[in-house]
């Protein structure tokens, strides 16, 4: 189901509700510090996804025609674990850990700069879906996006939307590949899924989580408190991050936590 019906039914519902009352994060607090913004680049409008105009509960939408110059101020709110691995407007799939929004009239994809308006923090974003449908809000943020801006508990928050051009103007070749923008995550960055005082703890963990991921899954020995650590990675896609942490959990073990080497 797209988001938009989705949506569609949960507003007939809860039109009054707020964000954080209809929707939720992740059962225990993620640390999104290492996932990078989205970076710029020139991309295709997608085929799905800007049909204009376009019509939910009962209000019709026209996209702007491009997305240059564009500047707003209202009230932005987050989306998670209702829409998490669903598909988005442009048929991608929502991952509540990106750096992704849902816009109602912005071309799709297009870039933003995401300020909140009480604190001065600043994220961008890469639009790949359409809303928020709820009057007087401009942008739905992903989990991580909002945490990042400091109003998860809130649910809302006042912002500047600005649109942020790529550098260059034109692709580099004919073809635009599917863009991964805003999952890119830094080149050494690893899952730790746990630490053993004996060598044979940490092998049979590392054949356990071997048989879950096609990732290589290695022991590294610290001389500094003789422990051996069991690692995944490196890990470059947040969506395959995400996905890995979930399938752990599923297994009954903790929930491994990011380092960087």
């Amino acid at each position: 189901m797209s988001r938009i019906c989705l949506l569609v039914a949960i507003l007939l519902l809860t039109a009054c509700g707020a964000p954080d009352v209809r929707d939720s994060g992740p059962s225990q607090p993620v640390d999104v510090s290492h996932i990078p913004d989205a970076v710029p680049r020139y991309e295709e409008r997608s085929r799905a996804g800007n049909h204009s105009p376009y019509t939910v509960l009962g209000k019709t939408y026209h996209l702007l025609p491009d997305s240059s110059g564009y500047d707003e101020r209202g009230i932005a709110s987050w989306y998670g674990n209702k829409f998490h691995g669903r598909q988005t407007s442009n048929g991608e799939l929502y991952d509540m850990y990106g750096m992704t929004a849902a816009h109602k009239t912005l071309p799709i994809p297009s870039y933003v700069r995401v300020t909140n308006l009480n604190n001065g923090r600043q994220v961008i974003v890469r639009v790949n879906d359409r809303g928020p449908f709820h009057e007087k809000r401009i942008i739905d943020l992903t989990y991580a996006a909002a945490s990042k801006l400091g109003f998860l508990q809130q649910g809302t928050a006042p912002v500047r939307v600005q649109v942020v051009e790529p550098k260059s103007s034109a692709p580099a070749s004919g073809e635009v590949k599917p863009s991964s923008a805003g999952f890119r995550l830094p080149d050494n960055t690893y899952l730790q899924a746990g630490a053993f005082s004996s060598q044979e703890g940490a092998r049979r963990l590392q054949a356990q989580l071997t048989r879950l991921t096609g990732l290589p899954v290695s022991i590294h020995q610290s001389r500094r408190d003789q422990l051996y650590r069991v690692r995944i990675g490196p890990i470059t896609d947040n969506r395959i991050m995400s996905r890995l942490r979930s399938d752990i959990q599923s297994q009954g073990l903790p929930a491994p936590h990011v380092i960087y080497e």
